[in-house]
C-alpha cells in the first residue's frame, strides 16, 4: 500500500465510522434493534466503499463532510446484506470478520430487521443530506436503488444463487458479480463524481474504473478463498471449493484467475488515463484491491 492511500485511510476511516455510528445511535428504535445494527456495523471491515466516494471527492479538491455520510449509507447497505447473507436460509455462515455472525448473536428475526434497518436508513440518511443539492440528493437516492436492488446486488444475488445448480460460464459469472459486487463499488465512486461535480466525461471514465475495480476485488475474493486462511480473511475458507461454486479458479484455473486479475487491473488504471485532474490516489486504491490478503 503507498504512503499516500495509508495516509488517507487513516485519516478519514475514523471519521467515516464516527458519522456512521452516530446515524444509528441518534435514531429512535429499539435499544436491542440498535444493539443488533451497530454489532455488524462494528465488526470492522475495510471500508472500501465509504473510503472510495471520499477518494473521489478528495480526488476533485471537494469538501468531505458529504461523502462521511453517502459513505455511511452505503456501508450500511454492505452491512446489512451481509448480515442477511449470512442466514441460514442464505449461506448458513456463522463467522464474519472473525466474529459470530449476527444471527447467531441475536436471532435470526433480530438478525433480518436490523438488516431491513440499516437497508431503509440508508436511504433516509441520503434524502436528509445537508448542503447538497435537492436534485443531487434524488440522483443519489436513485442510483443507490439500482445498485443495491433487483438491478444490481439483490440480482446478483439471485443470479448467483441460480448458479448453485449448475457450473456458470465465464460471462455468466461476471454478470453475477458485476451485480452483486460490482453494484455498490459503482454506485461509491459514482456518487463522489456527483458531489465533486465531475464531467460527464469523467463520471464515464470513473464508471469503467468501477467496472473493472468490482471485478477484481471479486476475483481476488476467490482467490484468497482457496489461499487465505479462516484466520486471515475473517470467515470460513475453502468455503467456494466445498460447495462447489462456480469461481473464476474454478472455470479458469488458479493461475488463470489471476490473469483475469491483472487484466482488470490494467483496465481500470487506462480507464483514468482521460482525467486531466490527479488519480494517484485511485491508482492505488486499485493496487490495494489486487493484492490484499483479505
Amino acid at each position: 500500500m503507498g504512503n499516500e492511500l495509508k495516509q488517507f485511510i487513516d485519516r478519514n476511516i475514523p471519521t467515516i465510522e464516527s458519522a456512521m455510528f452516530e446515524l444509528v445511535e441518534k435514531i429512535s428504535a429499539p435499544a436491542h434493534l440498535k444493539e443488533s445494527m451497530l454489532y455488524s456495523l462494528k465488526a470492522g471491515g475495510k471500508r472500501i466503499r465509504p473510503l472510495f466516494v471520499a477518494a473521489v471527492c478528495e480526488m476533485y479538491n471537494k469538501p468531505l463532510h458529504a461523502s462521511y455520510k453517502v459513505g455511511a449509507a452505503v456501508e450500511m447497505i454492505h452491512t446489512y446484506s451481509l448480515i442477511h447473507d449470512d442466514l441460514p436460509c442464505m449461506d448458513d455462515d456463522e463467522l464474519r470478520r472473525g466474529k459470530p455472525t449476527n444471527h447467531v448473536v441475536y436471532g435470526e428475526a433480530l438478525a433480518t430487521l436490523a438488516g431491513d434497518a440499516l437497508n431503509t436508513l440508508a436511504f433516509g440518511v441520503l434524502a436528509r443530506l445537508e448542503d447538497v443539492t435537492a436534485e443531487k440528493r434524488i440522483e443519489l437516492v436513485n442510483l443507490l436503488s439500482i445498485a443495491a436492488g433487483a438491478e444490481g446486488m439483490v440480482g446478483g444475488q439471485i443470479l448467483d444463487m441460480d448458479g448453485e445448480k449448475r457450473l456458470l460460464n465465464i460471462q455468466e459469472l461476471e454478470t453475477v458479480h458485476v451485480n452483486k459486487t460490482g453494484a455498490l463499488l459503482r454506485f461509491s465512486i459514482e456518487s463522489g463524481a456527483v458531489l465533486a461535480d465531475a464531467s460527464n466525461e469523467d463520471r464515464k471514465a470513473l464508471v469503467e474504473y468501477a467496472h473493472h475495480i468490482g471485478l477484481a476485488f471479486q476475483i481476488q475474493d476467490d482467490i484468497l478463498d482457496i489461499e487465505g486462511t479462516s484466520e486471515q480473511l475473517g470467515k470460513t475458507a475453502g468455503k467456494d471449493v466445498a460447495s462447489e461454486k462456480s469461481t473464476y479458479p474454478a472455470l479458469l484455473t488458479l493461475d488463470g484467475a489471476k490473469q483475469k486479475l491483472e487484466e482488470h487491473y490494467t483496465f481500470a488504471l487506462q480507464a483514468l488515463q482521460s482525467i486531466k485532474t490527479d488519480t494517484s490516489l485511485l491508482q492505488q486504491f486499485a493496487g490495494y484491491i489486487v493484492r490484499r490478503s483479505n
